[in-house]
């Protein structure tokens, strides 16, 4: 019929129509990102950072050649690639293979060294385990910091855990040889009084020394690298950028004004809550705030509740950590602050950010800390070796108790098992729960990095090997060494020719009236008059 053009065809529901569309979006999207991708891929540009790695460790006696060679992170991809073409079993092990998008292991698109600013680097001085300077350390590269100087001994200088090291990029090993020894025995510091009174003393005392010795050679290292912040850490201690835009250090640093020289950020002291802890940074999550961060009623009126009958509010150092901007003449005053050999630096305390001191988190705390220092447990001696009150009582019990006395010492003095104790102190403020390092830690350990890391440098190297590779193995036993039953040996300044005795003697002029090193302090206790009044 004419105009007849075919059955009437009803339009589709409006609810049908919108489905189409979302399907035709769902379908589009994923092919868009696809694409996107590939072309990333194709035209490249963007440098691995570990290519820039580089090459030459050789700036300090102990550093010398990497037991990895001259790149230490060609071992993560050669050892990465020969056990994929192995097999499947690495990429069933780490679950998305040796290339894992992970932002520090090898393949990484992004150069982290180049975008961040700005740079940042920690150093310490260590004798721990993988278990605990893997995840300290992954987590501060999260919170921005670039680069690591890590002064090894004991376990830490190990060719099992050093190998692991020199495999991450950013991180530079200090070993403490013989040869390391007498340069920093060279130091302008034994020239000078602000350390003096810590001089030839054992074991908390020389690890003071040691300390800022490393810290004066740090100093160096980071200017020489580029680095615009340095933070003195020890691997028992996370920072906790709290209060910065984002929960990044490299961002609270970035917000600092231009003529502020030194950040001190106040330290909080774990509070375990059982005495198996295994992995501190995984299981503890209270932690008792600074006096910084307190009123000071609320500090002082709950300061006996918050003792429990210990010798100080917190139980070691309450006077926190400190980041120094890298400038002229900077130098060390102590392992808690830095100073400046010509000006009085210019400090910003942190009215939110911290340390979080992971102190005597697990039982076995107790009997490391006496196996690394000779001395008597008596009350008269200890104060030779420990600067803080209960580091003192800790060593003597430590040395003179049975296992379940320890025991029974520690759950009396460490952990926090009165519910409504804690309950009533985290109401107060004085505890409180952080969480963000737990769950960072945990994040990095599901991404598989600690175990790609150990797994690429599994069998790498044998000892004979590191050891030549340093080229100091007759030096490894004459090293200084602190354990029970043997002798201390005390860092001590080596005769020196008379042209650097006529330059020390200039520097004394200029030095004699710089403050002495600031040594952990315990915060501030209250005294008997305010005590009778609570």
């Amino acid at each position: 019929m004419p105009g007849h053009y075919g059955p009437l065809r009803s339009s589709p529901p409006p609810q049908q129509g919108l489905a189409s569309r979302l399907l035709l979006l769902l379908t589009l999207l994923p092919l868009s990102l696809a694409a996107f991708a590939f072309v990333l891929q194709w035209r490249g540009g963007l440098t691995d950072l570990s290519t820039r790695w580089p090459g030459d460790a050789s700036g300090f006696p102990g550093m010398g050649s990497s037991p990895l060679g001259s790149n230490p992170s060609s071992l993560l991809s050669s050892s990465s690639s020969s056990t994929s073409s192995s097999g499947s079993d690495c990429f069933d092990h780490f679950g998305r293979g040796s290339s894992s998008g992970f932002p520090y292991l090898n393949g990484w698109g992004f150069d982290f060294q180049a975008e961040q600013h700005p740079k940042i680097c920690i150093t310490t001085s260590t004798s721990a385990g993988l278990d605990q300077i893997l995840p300290w350390l992954f987590y501060h590269k999260v919170m921005g910091v670039t680069n690591f100087f890590l002064f090894v001994e004991g376990k830490a200088a190990s060719s099992n855990v050093s190998a692991v090291l020199e495999a991450i990029p950013g991180v530079k090993v200090v070993y403490r040889t013989k040869e390391l020894e007498e340069q920093q025995a060279r130091s302008r510091i034994w020239n000078e009084t602000w350390l003096a009174s810590f001089f030839y003393k054992p074991c908390n005392y020389e690890l003071f020394v040691k300390q800022s010795l490393n810290m004066e050679m740090a100093i160096v290292m980071a200017r020489d690298t580029g680095m615009d912040w340095i933070i003195h850490l020890d691997t028992d201690e996370l920072i906790h950028p709290a209060g910065a835009q984002e929960y990044s250090l490299r961002r609270l640093l970035l917000d600092m004004p231009e003529n502020v020289d030194m950040v001190i950020f106040p330290n909080y002291e774990s509070c375990v809550e059982r005495d198996d802890i295994k992995e501190p940074f995984s299981e503890v999550s209270m932690f008792k705030k600074n006096y910084d961060h307190l009123l000071k009623e609320t500090y002082f009126g709950m300061y006996k509740e918050a003792t429990r009958g210990n010798p100080n509010y917190f139980l070691t150092y309450g006077n926190g950590k400190s980041a120094a901007r890298i400038q002229d003449h900077l130098r060390p005053n102590g392992a808690h602050r830095w100073h400046n050999y010509m000006k009085t630096p210019n400090e910003v305390k942190l009215d939110e950010a911290a340390v979080l001191h992971f102190t005597y988190t697990k039982f076995s705390d107790l009997t490391s800390r006496r196996d690394r220092c000779g001395c008597k447990p008596t009350k008269e001696d200890v104060k030779r070796c420990f600067m803080l009150e209960f580091d003192r009582s800790a060593f003597i019990i430590a040395s003179t108790a049975t296992e379940g006395e320890m025991l029974q010492w520690y759950r009396e003095h460490v952990v926090w098992n009165d519910q409504a104790l804690k309950i009533k102190l985290l109401r107060k403020g004085i505890l409180t729960r952080i969480s963000a390092p737990m769950v960072i830690i945990q994040g990095l350990r599901e991404s598989g990095i600690f175990k790609a890391l150990l797994e690429s440098t599994k069998n790498s190297i044998s000892k004979e090997k590191f050891l030549s590779s340093i080229g100091h193995s007759s030096n490894i036993s004459e090293v200084p060494n602190i354990r029970a039953g043997r002798k201390t040996l005390p860092l001590k300044p080596m005769n020196r020719g008379g042209s650097y005795q006529a330059a020390s003697r200039r520097t004394l002029a200029m030095t004699d009236a710089l403050p002495e090193a600031v040594p952990p302090l315990s915060p501030p206790a209250v005294d008997d008059d305010l005590l009778r009044g609570t």
